[in-house]
Order: structure tokens, then sequence, then C-alpha cells
């Protein structure tokens, strides 16, 4: 990575067609990062090749992405402390530094009862209703912009004080209609728009994990 440009700036330099999204990517850097700042949680999801991305990124976020996050030298104390001088020594010095980003669609166990009990849209509303707090964050992700299950979440993140940001593609749907921050990108096959999300959320991540790690 060129270290005298930012990676936003490297994504319009590889993705000129993506300058239409710069706005919008700058605002969801800032609302993530200033919600990681808080200690609220960003909430992902998606459907198919979708939810995928969903897990992406937040691996991208619980441990060390580009830069490797070493644990504190008091955390490495308190290690040793509680699990001896082996292990402690051994978790103080592999475990990394995470960013708290849950996706939705990983809790098969509560997934599979909600589509069982109540009803299958509902799955990704109910574990947000039950895990989402204010000042949270939802990453919502939908190609056409009107997966069902996304919009329900969407309408229980905003009746929890949760602010949206939705990836979609270039028609936007109800997902940029009901969002805070729309990410619409300039395609409108589902593979295309696919292969433009998985760009702009490394950015993001790699904006994020700059401001809060330095190296």
């Amino acid at each position: 990575m060129n270290n005298a440009m930012t990676p936003l700036e490297i994504l319009l330099q590889n993705y000129p067609q993506l300058t239409v999204c710069q706005d919008a990517i700058q605002a969801a850097v800032k609302l993530i990062g200033d919600c990681f700042s808080a200690n609220g949680t960003l909430f992902t999801c998606g459907n198919g090749g979708s939810s995928a991305d969903a897990d992406h990124i937040a691996g991208e976020f619980l441990k060390g992405f580009c830069k490797k996050r070493p644990a504190d030298d008091k955390t490495r104390d308190v290690l040793r402390q509680f699990a001896g001088e082996e292990d402690g020594t051994l978790l103080g010095a592999k475990l990394q530094r995470g960013l708290r980003c849950i996706p939705l669609g990983d809790f098969s166990c509560i997934l599979s009862a909600v589509r069982n009990d109540l009803d299958g849209q509902m799955d990704y509303a109910q574990v947000l209703y039950a895990l989402g707090r204010p000042g949270d964050v939802l990453l919502g992700i939908s190609t056409s912009g009107n997966a069902r299950n996304v919009k329900l979440a969407t309408a229980v993140a905003r009746t929890l004080g949760i602010t949206v940001i939705g990836m979609t593609g270039e028609k936007g749907g109800v997902l940029a209609q009901n969002a805070d921050i729309a990410i619409r990108v300039p395609a409108q096959e589902t593979y295309r728009i696919q292969e433009f999300h998985l760009p702009i959320y490394h950015a993001i991540c790699l904006c994020v994990e700059n401001r809060f790690f330095d190296r």
C-alpha cells in the first residue's frame, strides 16, 4: 500500500467509477469510528453473497486487518496472573485487539428458532432487537436494496436509536430510502454490485483501523 495515500484515495484511484460514492463512504467511516469510540457495536447483515460480505467485514474488525493490534502491557500482565506464565505469555503474545462488530447472520440457533416460531423474515430484526443499543450502527447489505429481512432490521434499528448504513446497487431500493447513509454503487447486476462492495468495505475497514491503531 502507498503510505502517502489514504485507503479511500487508493480505492478511488483503482475504481474511479466509485467517485459518486465518495461522500457516503467518508460518512460511513466517520460514523463507524465514532460508534467504536463510544464503545458501541457495529452490526452487519445481508443475504447470500451479501451475508458472506457481512461476515467478512466482521472478520476485519474483530482482529488485526493490516495492522497487528497487539494486546497492551496491562492485559499481558493480567493474563499471566490468571492463566499462568506459559499460557499467559502465549495469550499476551498472540491476542489482538478488536473492534466490536457482530454479523447478525451468525447465530444459527436463534435464527432457526425465529424462522420456525415467528417468521423467517424477522431473523435479523429479532437478534438486533435483543442485542442492539442506542448509539450502535447497523450496516445492511442488499444488492437490490429490497431484501425483506434487512428492511425489517432497519425498522428495528431506527426504533432503538441505531443509525443505519445501507450498501446497495444503483437503484438503491427501500434500503437506500431507509438508511441514514446510503452507499449506492454504479451497477445493477448482482455480481457487479458485489464486486464494488468488497473494495468499498475493505477501504472502510482500513480507514477505521488506521484511526484506532498505530501499527
